[in-house]
């Protein structure tokens, strides 16, 4: 009867196979499944994570069809403290198959309605056509093709087919492993997503059968949504790559073998231990270029770049983002340990820049680019960087994206501050075709995000589960937002003190899976502060932050009329204590005239927003004098009164710009200055940059 399984054949399903080599024939005309007793190959190396969700694949590209045919054998391990009676799976690429998925219902949510007009060629899917439990020895292959079925765990959306639950035929109890095989062909679309095809461009991402992580609670394998990436346990990586001869390609981890076929084909055979994702490139059209990173003290790593030909001439600059990257991330938060990272150059129109994979990413640059702007140091930077937030620190990207994404974000503008300044800000024309730089306005970290923020500032609580952002504003939570207060902690902390709390959370919890309160935990930790309350506002709620000058105002003291005096009446002749009081308190006529001016300023700050933070109030005189006050930012108002021999000339909330979560800065400050020379002077630049970049829009059609 379908389905059952003999007591006795149990015990065999529930073993780690041992290593062995791949099929000979697998460069044949239809690819060859590993063998079935075949798992992951092993290295003498120290075993950095868990290592329980370990894939042996066959795969091959036929470039004509855009398909890809595969096997692969999963080598799983129950990690977790329940038992499991089934498997869930991803199967991203049908987020792609039709417009009815949970993605594509997402996508056009937000607006993408070109999506409907999409060719026929450009979708794509992954067809699983057999799924079956192996074992050690005698024990045959046990058919679980007919029980899996499609599962909607989010939003119970029949149509979508992103998540494959495999009933299992006994319980896989904690500590113990099974192994399972899978064929399956996948379409790769026209890009979706930063993964699929272009001419002969090939970049291939979320491309097999992937499972989901087991947690405590149950099964953590969310179907693909259109603003969140990925989640996956870390393992070892033994993938053959069957492609035309004499393409290029680029993957996960390193090529250990390359055998040409008989029929035109080149079986690539990369591995990589200890990582929970593998992607790869191929195109004939690419350019190899390498050189290494060197560092006192950090390990060296060999640095790989496919270049697209008409960018050659760029590779020091996507060499030289890279070394930034691998360098500071180094030694701020902990060090890059896989020895090798490959730097993809995607192709034109591809729509596959800028993304992060274990050991390697795509970058992005234009063909004409700017020689001080910040393409394509930017996006390699930061997609360098995820080897480290996402590759190495392997947090919940359904859940919690901003912890890979914000501290990124974060971290990448900080290693272009400090690593490849003075760059400066382009203008682009015709979307970068003609770039320009302007050498007088450089880029300032402190600016950046803030404008991308303030228009989704209230759009989500960041606690929310990332998949249940609203997918038109869900980067701006998930970047912009922390890359934000993440530099308002800095600015409040200080660096040297976040940077020990990210480096404490980033050694902390590699090679594994952490929660948001693990990074508070770590930040609270370094800081000996606890720091709860700012936390609560910036991720568990969607405040915002708006303090500004209400009023200023400065008089003269005095005036005319009789006021108190507190000098004794020199016409008073008691003698006696209580006649000498009396005379003190004895009101005088004063007059405008005298000489002794003295003024009365008064400072009103509103708090007009719903967050809370500490805030100084900087007040500077006509005399020069400054004089700063601190502030809880508790009161929905505060007054501070000042006399001075001086009027005072302008008044600041947060003069030194430390709250940057501030959504409307323009009102941080008063002045009684007439500064009519700075107003005219700004609106001069702004007519200047706007005239040249009309006459460089001229210039370049004549």
């Amino acid at each position: 009867m379908r389905g059952l399984i003999s007591a006795v054949a149990i015990p065999a399903l529930l073993v780690v196979l041992p290593p062995r080599e791949p099929s000979p024939d697998v460069g044949a005309q239809s690819p060859t499944p590993p063998s079935r007793q075949q798992a992951p190959a092993s290295e003498a190396a120290a075993v950095r994570s868990a290592r329980n969700a370990n894939y042996s694949i066959d795969a091959r590209l036929d470039p004509a069809t855009r398909t890809i045919t595969g096997r692969e054998i999963l080598t799983w391990r129950n990690i977790a403290s329940i038992p499991t009676s089934e498997l869930r799976f991803h199967l991203y690429y049908n987020a792609w198959r039709n417009t009815r998925s949970t993605w594509m219902r997402e996508r056009l949510l937000s607006g993408r309605s070109t999506l409907r007009s999409r060719p026929e060629s450009d979708w794509s899917w992954i067809d699983v056509t057999a799924i079956r439990l192996v074992g050690a020895g005698p024990a045959p292959p046990i058919d679980l093709s007919h029980q899996a079925t499609f599962s909607a765990p989010d939003d119970g959306n029949p149509d979508d087919q992103t998540v494959l639950a495999v009933p299992l035929p006994m319980e896989v109890v904690p500590g113990q492993t099974i192994n399972v095989e899978i064929e399956w062909t996948s379409r790769v679309p026209r890009t979706f997503a930063r993964t699929g095809a272009i001419g002969d461009f090939f970049f291939i991402a979320q491309w097999f059968p992937k499972i989901g992580v087991l947690e405590a609670g149950g099964w953590n394998c969310h179907q693909f949504h259109s603003a969140t990436e990925f989640f996956a346990d870390y393992g070892i990586y033994d993938v053959r790559l069957t492609l035309p001869t004499g393409w290029v390609a680029g993957a996960t981890g390193l090529e250990r073998e390359r055998r040409d076929n008989p029929e035109g084909t080149t079986t690539h055979r990369y591995y990589q231990e200890d990582v929970h994702d593998f992607a790869w490139t191929t195109s004939p059209q690419y350019l190899e270029f390498k050189e290494r990173f060197e560092h006192g003290s950090l390990p060296p790593v060999a640095m790989r770049l496919l270049l697209q030909p008409e960018h050659e001439g760029q590779q020091r600059r996507h060499f030289e983002a890279t070394r930034a990257a691998l360098r500071y991330y180094g030694e701020w938060f902990g060090a890059y340990p896989y020895g090798h990272i490959t730097i993809v150059d995607p192709a034109w129109q591809s729509g596959a820049g800028g993304m992060e994979y274990p050991t390697l990413f795509t970058a992005g640059t234009d063909w004409l680019t700017a020689q001080h702007g910040l393409t394509p140091e930017s996006v390699t930077v930061h997609e360098a960087g995820h080897q480290f937030w996402y590759g190495l620190v392997g947090n919940n990207e359904f859940e919690h994206a901003w912890l890979d994404e914000g501290l990124n974000t974060f971290s990448t503008a900080r290693v272009l501050e400090v690593a490849l300044m003075p760059r400066y800000r382009v203008l682009s024309l015709f979307g970068g075709f003609a770039p320009y730089p302007l050498r007088d306005v450089p880029w300032s970290r402190e600016g950046d995000r803030v404008t991308g923020y303030r228009s989704a500032a209230r759009m989500d609580d960041q606690s929310t589960s990332t998949y249940l952002y609203w997918p038109g504003t869900a980067s701006s939570i998930t970047y912009n937002k922390t890359a934000i207060w993440l530099h308002t902690l800095e600015r409040h902390l200080g660096w040297p003190v976040l940077q020990r709390g990210m480096s404490t959370f980033f050694q902390r919890w590699m090679f594994k899976h952490p929660k948001p309160d693990d990074f508070f935990a770590a930040i609270n930790e370094a800081s000996g502060q606890d720091l709860t309350w700012f936390f609560d506002q910036v991720h568990r709620d969607s405040v915002v932050f708006d303090y500004g000058i209400q009023e200023l105002s400065s008089r003269e003291v005095g005036g005319r009329g009789f006021f108190t005096s507190d000098q004794p009446d020199p016409s008073s002749s008691q003698p006696d204590a209580g006649a000498a009081l009396a005379g003190r308190s004895r009101p005088r006529f004063t007059d405008d005239s005298d000489d002794r001016a003295r003024f009365e300023t008064t400072v009103v700050v509103r708090r007009h927003g719903e967050g809370v933070f500490p805030v100084d109030v900087l007040v500077e005189f006509a005399d020069g004098a400054v004089i700063r006050e601190i502030w809880d930012g508790k009161a929905r108002w505060k007054a501070f009164a000042f006399e001075r021999p001086a009027r005072a000339a302008r008044a600041v909330v947060d003069p030194d710009r430390v709250l940057l979560l501030d959504t409307h800065y323009t009102n941080n400050s008063r002045t009684l200055r007439p500064r009519s020379d700075e107003a005219a002077t700004k609106w001069m630049l702004k007519w200047i940059v706007w005239f040249q970049d009309l006459l460089l829009t001229y210039g370049y059609f004549v």
